[in-house]
């Protein structure tokens, strides 16, 4: 019952106003601090419009990060699953992009989506392993959308001391409240106009390692497991 009331306009409406407030509520009791605030100050004081990059299992608290009024679309997908969190985040002041940056037709639509936003002075946001995957693997199209845009890709992760991390396909972080949090940025990437594919390839692994570096040192920083990335090679029988 309850999965056909959120596959109505209605039952998502009300979901999505419900969990806004639980989130805007949880984040007000946790005591946030930054690394490298430098490097947010840098991305934030810029009228250069970015992309932000995080994993999908992290997408809970990745509001908080950006400050309330400036503009920011996130990319979401088509599922009613990605349904409800896109009213969710347009309740929190995020706007929200339709579709995927994989391959294909949706793909296509979703990248020029962002261009247009980011076109308008818009800031973006990706979970470049989301929707289905592998968990914490960088797709490609967030690179090519930083190249045909020429926005830089800023690398952010969250971490909470207080914690439940669920059995779906990302590890799914549910974070709980009167904790310890902590945002980390990375530095930029940037992906030149005339990048080729072997360049365009450096990057997309160079992006992987870095936003897993900074779970890591999230996970490090507040005592939590870290969270691995999925294998990508099949194992061996």
């Amino acid at each position: 019952m309850l999965k056909r009331l959120l596959r109505t306009e209605t039952g998502r409406e009300v979901a999505s106003r419900l969990l806004a407030g639980l989130i805007r509520l949880l984040a007000c009791t946790i005591r946030w601090q930054t690394l490298n605030p430098e490097i947010r100050d840098r991305a934030l004081g810029s009228d250069q419009p970015a992309i932000g990059a995080f994993w999908h299992n992290r997408i809970m608290l990745m509001t908080e990060i950006w400050p309330r009024g400036r503009p920011m679309a996130m990319l979401q997908s088509k599922h009613p699953d990605g349904r409800l969190i896109a009213r969710t985040i347009q309740h929190l002041g995020i706007d929200d992009i339709v579709g995927s940056a994989g391959k294909g037709k949706g793909g296509a639509q979703a990248i020029r989506a962002m261009l247009r936003a980011l076109k308008n002075g818009s800031s973006v946001a990706i979970t470049p392993d989301g929707p289905r995957g592998p968990r914490m693997r960088v797709s490609d199209g967030i690179i090519a959308l930083a190249r045909m845009s020429g926005a830089p890709i800023y690398p952010v992760t969250w971490n909470v001391s207080r914690r439940r991390v669920l059995r779906s396909w990302d590890r799914f972080i549910l974070a709980l409240p009167f904790s310890r949090g902590i945002f980390v940025w990375g530095p930029p990437i940037h992906v030149p106009r005339d990048a080729d594919a072997e360049t365009q390839e450096r990057l997309r692994l160079e992006l992987e390692t870095r936003l897993n570096q900074l779970c890591e040192e999230a996970d490090r920083a507040l005592g939590t497991e870290p969270i691995r990335p999925a294998d990508t090679e099949p194992a061996a029988a």
